[in-house]
């Protein structure tokens, strides 16, 4: 693979740190490597392979300096990524985007490298979307069970690390623990609790919930999938666990079920029943597989099956699943 010039923007932010590791620990033949961040961390020096980096604003004239590069893995929220993408693709570098601001748009490929990267090929406006985090993690299983039996119905409730929030809430959980406030996301506290996310003005439906139920549609390319969703943060840290209650269109056995799922690319399986037989949040964790267990059936409907999902959400869930990408369009 020919050496990349590389941005990362965001670089100073939890998923811009681990992005900066993941490329480090993929082995990514880095040409030049531009980093950005907002105002408040321009100036800023990080460490990268020895060698150190200011970190440069994020802003139409610093995205000039940069000069040409191949790549802008952007990981700033999608305000900023709606105002800035575009200034790095119109330069012919292909943006691929964190944020959910490019996720549904038609022209944007919506990609988890096991599951479509067929995708990829269609032609684009230079600005790949990374899925939600809950999203990624649960589509590996679900295209191995699409492929192999079909889809009728998916209820999934997701058991998510306040990790999922980003660095700010790490740290209200942890302001939290030690007896401070801290009102950052919800005025309710997130340690010792549980809590939602954000509710649009008079949806019934979170923000976290709409985004697992429109894009797994997108990803998959079933645009019709009865998929309904109940997004819950936990005051854990690690990963990301998900309830999945599937209703499959052909007959299966879970022995089937299991060897399908086992053959998936990065699924794990860990089945068991006793302790250290079955995935928590803490097994995945530092991995950029999905791990799957509870595999039962559901013989409240008919051909129901339930699983147990777990995944790292700032790797598989973010970062990794974006270098992953970057990795696919240069193979």
């Amino acid at each position: 693979m020919q050496k990349l010039n590389i941005a990362v923007v965001g670089a100073t932010g939890l998923i811009g740190r681990t992005m900066l590791k993941i490329l480090d620990e993929y082995s990514i033949p880095i040409g030049k490597l531009e980093l950005f961040a907002s105002t408040r961390s321009a100036g800023k020096t990080v460490e990268f392979q020895g060698k150190s980096y200011t970190v440069r604003e994020l802003c139409p004239d610093e995205i000039a300096k940069a000069g040409a590069l191949d790549f802008a893995l952007f990981s700033a929220g999608g305000k900023a990524s709606r105002v800035f993408a575009p200034l790095f693709a119109a330069r012919g570098c292909t943006v691929i985007d964190n944020s959910s601001a490019w996720r549904m748009n038609p022209e944007s490929p919506l990609v988890v490298p096991e599951v479509n990267p067929q995708a990829l090929r269609k032609p684009n406006n230079y600005i790949i979307a990374n899925p939600n985090c809950s999203t990624i993690q649960m589509t590996l299983p679900l295209k191995a069970l699409s492929d192999a039996f079909g889809l009728h119905r998916v209820v999934v409730s997701t058991y998510q690390s306040i990790a999922g929030a980003g660095q700010k809430g790490i740290d209200k959980l942890m302001h939290e623990i030690d007896g401070q406030t801290d009102s950052a996301l919800s005025s309710l506290p997130i340690a010792y609790n549980t809590i939602f996310h954000s509710f649009p003005v008079g949806a019934d439906f979170t923000e976290e919930e709409t985004k697992m139920i429109n894009e797994t549609r997108k990803i998959l390319e079933l645009p019709k999938l009865a998929i309904t969703a109940t997004c819950v943060r936990l005051p854990i840290l690690g990963g990301h666990g998900e309830s999945l209650n599937v209703e499959l269109e052909h007959d299966f056995s879970i022995s089937e079920v299991v060897d399908v799922l086992g053959k998936f690319p990065n699924i794990v399986v860990m089945n068991g029943t006793t302790d250290g037989e079955y995935p928590t949040v803490k097994t995945c964790e530092g991995s950029d597989k999905v791990f799957v267990g509870r595999i039962r059936r559901d013989s409240s409907v008919e051909r129901g099956l339930h699983l147990w999902v777990c995944g790292d959400n700032v790797r598989k869930g973010a970062a990794s699943n974006a270098v992953q990408i970057l990795r696919l369009l240069t193979e």
